[in-house]
């Protein structure tokens, strides 16, 4: 059961449901659930980053499989230790993937200057090496203030939420984490568990079948192969039968007060937003 894809501002297509299992990912669990991924489930998206310290057991995975590279779409991440080397840092995970080319690299956002390295980024792919660029943990503020008034390019996706500002600005929102871990206060919420007896769904189902609903690409993380599988069966699955009040629904549980950022990496920067503090690594 293969993933829908959605088409981005420079007209390349990006299946909505990617793998992002190989985020905390032990090396020797990546082989293993990368292939399964492929041949077995489905998925034709894997999310990637040079800092997850793996890219080379995901291209060991992709060698394995029967799947050809132009069917794959692969994406990585500049991290923010190489963001004045960035053709360097690109080269160097190319290299670890076994690829000429990714499908999109986005980079991170800490302090640095956006202006040089997305001019850089926009060098990459005008050469050919990557297919598209985005950014993650962009705010609108930042996006507005210091990346979209130079850009040649605009971004095709940013990896963090703001859907309706990015809609407006033709850019695709990714939802990375969109699980978290089954301790996680979205697993007890009442709207989600409701809609999920209902239509007889699991909570997971549910919570990944909203996001792709509403056209945001979803990166659930496993190396377990049966929930590898189920989370793309499950959230096809729960896209079909979700109305569109049960996505009102769903909208409503931020609005009423229970929004909450689990996932806050200490950058140590203000990335503009008023619910993702300041902090410093090991602070």
């Amino acid at each position: 059961m293969a993933s829908p894809a959605i088409k981005l501002n420079n007209g390349l297509e990006i299946p909505v449901i990617g793998l992002g299992g190989t985020w905390q990912s032990k090396p020797e669990e990546v082989p293993n659930a990368v292939e399964y991924a492929l041949e077995e489930a489905g998925y034709r998206h894997i999310d990637c980053a040079w800092a997850y310290d793996n890219e080379k057991e995901v291209s060991e995975s992709i060698r394995h499989s029967d799947e050809p590279r132009s069917e794959i779409f692969i994406t990585s991440k500049l991290w923010c230790a190489h963001h004045h080397r960035v053709e360097e840092a690109l080269d160097e995970t190319l290299a670890n993937l076994g690829t000429d080319y990714l499908d999109r690299t986005r980079d991170v956002l800490t302090d640095w200057p956006i202006r040089d390295t997305w001019a850089q980024m926009e060098a990459v792919l005008a050469k050919g090496k990557v297919r598209a660029i985005g950014v993650s943990n962009f705010s609108e503020r930042i996006l507005e203030r210091d990346l979209l008034p130079l850009a040649k390019v605009v971004p095709t996706v940013n990896q963090l939420g703001l859907v309706e500002y990015l809609k407006l600005r033709g850019i695709v929102s990714q939802a990375y984490s969109p699980l978290n871990s089954t301790g996680d206060p979205l697993w007890q919420d009442e709207t989600a568990n409701a809609l999920a007896q209902q239509y007889g769904l699991s909570t997971a189902d549910v919570l990944l079948g909203y996001l792709v609903a509403k056209d945001i690409v979803t990166l659930p993380k496993s190396v377990t192969p049966a929930r590898i599988k189920s989370n793309l069966e499950g959230a096809l699955a729960a896209t079909k039968k979700l109305t569109k009040e049960d996505i009102a629904k769903l909208d409503g549980v931020a609005a009423s007060g229970k929004q909450n950022r689990l996932i806050q990496p200490p950058w140590g920067v203000d990335l503009g937003f008023d619910n993702w503090p300041v902090r410093v690594q090991g602070q």
